[in-house]
């Protein structure tokens, strides 16, 4: 009995925890980026980055961490077993966000002082593209199928579609107010945008780019202009989408269905963007303001545990423990 209690107990140990993994967090006042252990929930390094991290991405095998070093005016490139920045690739001026597409290879990236988006090999780290978009581009997005990129306008308010063969704009759509973020659903038939000052989502369908539904949020007790829709993620099944609200301190979880807000979480202060533990379960917030990341039971809708970063954290990324971390 005890030789086949301790062979169970030792199978189970063998077996990875589900969550195993790590998130990675750009911190844009201290230049650096916080790594979070998930089994833990603790901070286990902290890596020297160029100025002003914001979006951050991996390579699909997680061998290559893409860093938006905004006031580097460059995409650093990182090998995220060391550290070590492994190269630097052309990004324009004042690269905000990025989207790396699904051939692993072309790096869409919004500049926001040029009002261009770039594309970029990040093979032979050549530029292949700009392409003229509104002011103040922000967003970026591409279908799981990679034949449309989205680039949004902050200052324009829209949304640019680019055709990725041609590189060229095939439709502009206007959205609300200062928009921020956007996100294709897995299935490519809807594009979601934030709108941070109009205080809304808007989701466009893809086949015509028409917009299909609206979006807006009401917190009790706060005031609805600190209300401001930014970073959001679907979960792995489509069926909802976590929202993060800014200066009003909460995420909102929407169906992704019916478009109806169904929850908020009460998070950190300024929250930005957000990642998910690898099974799904754990949601990770980046809060600007109080320089912490909200970690979130997924299923419960409830805040765990408040984790301490860097100064401003900003993007997130998820890398699993599959990959050597």
């Amino acid at each position: 009995m005890k030789s086949t209690l301790a062979a169970l107990l030792l199978s189970c140990a063998a077996l990875p925890a589900l969550a195993a993994g790590e998130i990675w967090i750009s911190n844009e006042k201290d230049d650096t980026l916080s790594v979070i252990d998930i089994d833990t929930l603790e901070v286990i390094r902290t890596i020297e980055t160029g100025e002003r991290p914001r979006g951050i991405t991996f390579s699909k095998d997680y061998s290559r961490l893409y860093i938006c070093a905004s006031d580097s005016d460059t995409v650093q490139v990182m090998d995220p077993e060391t550290g070590e920045i492994l190269h630097d690739l052309p990004s324009g001026e004042d690269p905000e966000q990025f989207v790396l597409h699904p051939n692993d290879r072309h790096l869409y990236i919004a500049n926001e002082d040029d009002a261009v988006t770039t594309v970029v090999d990040t093979q032979t780290r050549q530029v292949l593209a700009q392409i003229n978009v509104g002011i103040e581009p922000e967003g970026m997005a591409v279908n799981e199928a990679g034949t449309i990129a989205v680039t949004t306008s902050e200052t324009t308010n829209m949304a640019h579609w680019i055709d990725t063969d041609s590189r060229t704009l095939f439709a502009n759509t206007l959205v609300d107010s200062r928009p921020r973020h956007a996100e294709f659903t897995k299935e490519d038939s809807e594009l979601w945008v934030s709108s941070e000052i109009g205080g809304t989502i808007t989701v466009f369908d893809t086949s015509d780019q028409s917009e299909k539904a609206k979006i807006s949020f009401a917190i009790d007790g706060v005031h609805p202009d600190r209300v401001q829709p930014v970073g959001f993620e679907f979960t792995e099944d489509g069926k909802t989408v976590f929202v993060a609200l800014g200066p009003a301190n909460h995420i909102a979880a929407v169906n992704a269905e019916t478009y109806e807000v169904e929850d908020y979480i009460l998070v950190g202060r300024r929250v930005w963007h957000m990642a998910f533990s690898p099974d799904g379960t754990l949601l990770f917030t980046t809060n600007g303001v109080s320089g912490d990341v909200t970690v979130i039971d997924v299923a419960k809708r409830e805040a765990l545990k408040s984790i301490k970063v860097g100064r401003f954290p900003w993007g997130a990324a998820m890398r699993p423990s599959s990959s050597g971390g």
